[in-house]
């Protein structure tokens, strides 16, 4: 349904006083069986408690109340995520013999051990999410698979890569829970990148993984769940374009990515229990990075025998490396598909751009920048480069030869 505008109920308000009726409950009645129109001539009737409701504010607070609210929790998800619920359950399902237990129990441990907080997830909110996704349900086929421990031959070969739930960090008038986005190396235990975030979505993975390329150079192959920022089409690209090869673990089998899990754990037993400074996201990131350079990349790993940055750097002959460029920025793009018009010209943004070429009456690819779209618009077709678009200008080529693409 349309928003009825503020001049709107103005004037429903105002046809109370003229409307028959010796109380303001009748009247209002009588308003409420009329049939208003707004500027652009769409019909609006309204029910008498609507009415009643905008005359009892309006008397209240007078005019300003009738402009709309917005929410309180604007840019906030009112919704927690099935991830977090899930790392919770699991963190207090040993608490219990056995798995045969009611949600309501599992509810008051996640309560009671700080793992979560009623107003982040009421009871009702919690036995439904927790049904929906079938979050205590046991997956035999995931218990009973047979497991070999495996690791690769050489570094870059593999990396793992997965999200981690950290602790609330001040983001202004609210605290927010920080994401840890990390990569390691499967061969070697190296931390490629690891990253606290407030949000979990495709800019802040592509952000870190970006970081991660340069730092470590281009992996084989990348291991990752199948969650929504795994599977984007983004992500996808990018791989793609860099010949890296996007893996993805079977549905509800965590345990297939054990090295990094095994990373997070440490993270909690090891960071985590630190007395650390929340005041910003980025003051955790500090203390954090410090932390896996000294600490973790440089401590003898129980595993491997040695440091993993030691084990790293034997393979260092065998490793591609990403020299940081402006051409090499376009790899982290957004693509998106155009089809320019028999003026060579195609729309982005509501404005209109020039081909860099003769591509008339053809699909193009353009990629960007997701945070400065229009600072940079690099035309692709058929794979190939051909150029940055520009803004159209008529009047310069009003002034050019016919020939400008020849």
């Amino acid at each position: 349904m349309k928003r009825v505008s503020p001049y709107l109920k103005m004037r429903v308000l105002g046809a109370i006083e003229f409307a028959p009726g010796k109380s303001i409950h009748q009247r209002i009645k009588h308003v409420s069986s009329l049939t208003f129109t707004d500027d652009e001539g769409h019909p609006f009737s309204f029910t008498w408690r609507t009415i009643q409701t905008w005359y009892s504010r309006y008397k209240k607070n007078g005019i300003t109340s009738m402009n709309p609210k917005p929410r309180a929790d604007r840019g906030r998800s009112r919704k927690v995520e099935p991830e977090l619920l899930l790392e919770a359950i699991e963190q207090v399902l040993p608490l219990f013999r056995n798995r045969s237990i009611s949600k309501a129990a599992v509810y008051r441990a996640c309560i009671e051990q700080g793992l979560l907080r009623r107003d982040q997830v009421a009871p009702n909110t919690f036995s439904r999410l927790v049904n929906q996704f079938e979050l205590l349900t046991p997956d035999t086929e995931t218990q009973n698979k047979r497991r070999l421990a495996f690791a690769k031959a050489h570094a870059n070969q593999m990396w793992q890569a997965d999200t981690m739930f950290g602790p609330y960090i001040n983001n202004g008038p609210v605290n927010s829970q920080a994401r840890l986005i990390a990569f390691i190396d499967d061969a070697s235990r190296v931390i490629c990148h690891a990253e606290f975030f407030f949000a979990e979505n495709s800019s802040t993975l592509i952000k870190a993984l970006k970081s991660a390329l340069y730092k470590r150079g281009l992996p084989e192959s990348i291991y990752v769940d199948n969650g929504s920022i795994y599977t984007s089409k983004e992500i996808t690209q990018i791989c793609a374009r860099l010949g890296i090869l996007l893996c993805h673990t079977p549905v509800r089998d965590a345990a297939a990515k054990g090295k990094i899990e095994r990373f997070f754990r440490t993270v909690r037993d090891q960071f985590l229990i630190r007395k650390l400074d929340l005041s910003s996201i980025d003051s955790l990131n500090k203390a954090f990075t410090l932390w896996v350079e000294d600490e973790y990349n440089s401590r003898e790993h129980s595993t491997l025998g040695m440091r993993p940055i030691d084990r790293f750097g034997l393979d260092l002959n065998r490793i591609r490396f990403l020299p940081p460029s402006q051409a090499n920025d376009v790899l982290f793009f957004v693509e998106e598909e155009r089809r320019v018009g028999n003026d060579n010209t195609f729309s982005f943004k509501n404005i209109r751009f020039e081909a860099p070429r003769d591509l008339r009456n053809r699909k193009i690819q353009i990629r960007f920048d997701r945070h400065e779209p229009l600072s940079r618009l690099v035309v692709y077709y058929k794979a190939q480069r051909m150029g940055e678009a520009k803004p159209l200008d008529p009047v310069a080529n009003d002034r050019k030869p016919s020939s400008k693409y020849l």
